[in-house]
């Protein structure tokens, strides 16, 4: 076993970059008081946490690994894929970047103007603007917004109540570009949290293995397999297919700040020193792109 001197470790989180609540700043210090050792940030289909992260970095401070979530979609599902140890100046991470950047400004835009029509939810041209120069804005945030007018009681409710009844078409990052994306700019490619990786739905047994094997022909590397809500069941069988497929293992909570009921470190792994090989091994072919 190698001695990396860690312990506590995690790498899937988000700011207010994407749908976080936290900035770098206040993430940092979340990091710090969780005695986190070495973080992630994830954003999703955004990689300037990683590229500005390491401006805010003092000596002393936990180590941080360059990360990104790319959500994804094809004809069997959807797909989250990380990536971890790019280099934020890559053309072809760059390309994927801006692709999902487009994306999501459509289905927001598309979003605003059907809860305009069908429910007479209308907001201010700043908050609309406000909205609209995020990096990356979604579902949440407007939900968020639909609560602040006191159109809906909660996020949830605004979602499931309201946003969610248009039914947009499907204009997804694929996996394949995602993971091609990752790997032409340095990085390593992770599927996150495998077993919830289409919607609601529990992805399990050949199913799961069916969908890794898919995977790996496009080139991913590794399992998230350590995950805040993963059962002990779920959490054997991802480590087991990593062992079976000589797969990396990492580990990661899913923090959003408030917009989530999940505690930041909170990954189900206790100890860098219980991990699989297949943990160990990721920490140290990653390790020369560790701040």
């Amino acid at each position: 076993m190698k001695d990396f001197g860690l312990h506590k470790i995690d790498l899937h989180m988000h700011t207010t970059i994407s749908d976080g609540t936290d900035s770098l700043s206040e993430i940092l210090l979340a990091v710090k008081k969780a005695g986190v050792e070495l973080f992630s940030v994830t954003d999703h289909d955004a990689i300037r946490g990683g590229a500005d992260m390491p401006e805010l970095l003092k000596a002393g401070d936990p180590r941080f690994l360059a990360g990104v979530e790319f959500s994804c979609k094809d004809e069997h599902g959807k797909y989250h894929i990380l990536g971890y140890g790019y280099d934020p100046r890559g053309e072809s991470i760059n390309n994927v970047i801006n692709k999902g950047h487009n994306y999501r400004m459509e289905k927001t835009k598309a979003r605003l103007d059907f809860i305009r029509t069908e429910f007479g939810f209308d907001f201010s041209d700043k908050d609309i603007n406000e909205l609209l120069s995020r990096e990356n804005p979604g579902k949440p945030h407007i939900g968020n917004l639909m609560v602040k007018y006191g159109y809906a009681e909660s996020k949830e409710k605004a979602i499931s109540d309201y946003i969610n009844k248009l039914k947009i078409g499907s204009k997804y990052i694929r996996p394949e570009e995602a993971i091609e994306g990752i790997l032409g700019s340095g990085g390593i490619p992770i599927l996150a949290h495998p077993t919830y990786g289409n919607g609601s739905d529990l992805i399990l047994g050949q199913e799961m293995e069916d969908r890794i094997v898919r995977l790996m022909d496009f080139g991913i590397k590794g399992l998230e397999a350590y995950y805040s809500g993963f059962s002990e069941k779920i959490k054997e069988e991802l480590i087991g297919f990593a062992k079976k497929y000589n797969l990396y293992v990492t580990a990661g909570s899913d923090y959003h700040g408030t917009n989530k009921l999940v505690v930041l470190g909170d990954n189900n792994l206790k100890d860098v020193d219980d991990g699989p090989d297949g943990l160990w091994r990721f920490l140290e072919d990653i390790s020369d792109r560790i701040i």
